[in-house]
């Protein structure tokens, strides 16, 4: 469990601050991450997360699930980084009978972010990647509704959202570029079709890391047989056979279905995307059989 989650939410902030004072006291005694989970957003990462949260070698950030050092705190220092993480000899100890401990967090930005998995590989040279895909326009729409609910998004036509996607984001890397500091509004939060061309993205992740040091799921996959995914995911990165005593899914937003034409638009636009995908994976994703 986290440390936000044993907290009262009022007190959130001041546990995320408190915390961060005492990491950044102790960096020389805490782990950097093995393994990292790098997205996709609304693709199941949340499920993917606490799961592996679950397996007795696996520890997690201490606050939040991800910490956005590699897209939006890069300006810091890698202690800084370090600080959210657990002790060394602490998680050594809880793992007495399982294998070495291993450190983690799921952000789910950092696969679309342009500069993130470069900055990440130079920092941690050994990491092991795993990125979680889904059905690319079901994420596009649920991205939409995630970020319409949270505030990010002022359109209240998912439509009127895509109409205005590439006028958003225009010039938007180039400043990112400039600018270490730059957090793009519109890149993170409105990106709702070119975050879901997939191909791309990890075409950039292994210019990076070998292949071997990728590993690819797509939720539908995961959600269909969860066991054996998970039996995959842990073999990949090296942890005992472990199983979680059941598969739940997290953070879903239930909602009306995406209406037909946009859904026919959207599938249109995502056909060379996913052939692509195809090509690049060797397998047909799960929304695609």
């Amino acid at each position: 469990m986290s440390l936000r989650e044993r907290v009262p939410t009022p007190l959130h902030g001041l546990a995320r601050s408190s915390y961060a004072r005492l990491g950044q006291a102790t960096p020389g005694l805490r782990m950097l991450p093995s393994f990292v989970v790098i997205g996709g957003q609304r693709c199941g990462t949340t499920t993917i997360f606490k799961h592996l949260t679950e397996h007795p070698q696996v520890f997690r950030p201490g606050v939040e699930k991800g910490v956005d050092y590699f897209s939006l705190h890069y300006d810091r220092d890698l202690d800084w980084y370090r600080g959210h993480f657990p002790v060394e000899r602490l998680a050594r100890l809880r793992t007495q009978g399982h294998g070495a401990p291993q450190a983690f967090e799921a952000c789910t930005y950092y696969m679309f972010h342009p500069f993130a998995i470069e900055r990440l590989v130079r920092d941690l040279p050994d990491v092991k990647l795993v990125a979680m895909l889904r059905d690319p326009a079901e994420r596009a729409f649920s991205a939409y509704k995630h970020e319409l609910a949270r505030g990010f998004e002022t359109e209240t036509s998912f439509e009127r959202a895509l109409d205005l996607e590439d006028e958003r984001l225009e010039g938007e890397l180039e400043r990112m570029a400039a600018d270490i500091t730059y957090e793009s509004h519109a890149h993170r939060h409105h990106a709702y079709r070119r975050r879901s061309q997939y191909a791309e993205q990890l075409e950039r992740v292994l210019e990076h890391v070998p292949a071997e040091r990728l590993h690819v799921l797509d939720s539908e996959s995961f959600f269909a047989a969860p066991a054996d995914e998970y039996r995959r995911v842990t073999d990949f990165l090296g942890l005992d056979a472990w199983q979680p005593p059941r598969f739940e899914q997290h953070n879903a937003r239930p909602s009306k279905p995406m209406p037909e034409h946009l859904r026919a638009r959207l599938d249109a636009h995502f056909v060379p995307h996913d052939e692509a995908l195809e090509r690049l994976l060797g397998r047909t994703p799960g929304w695609r059989r």
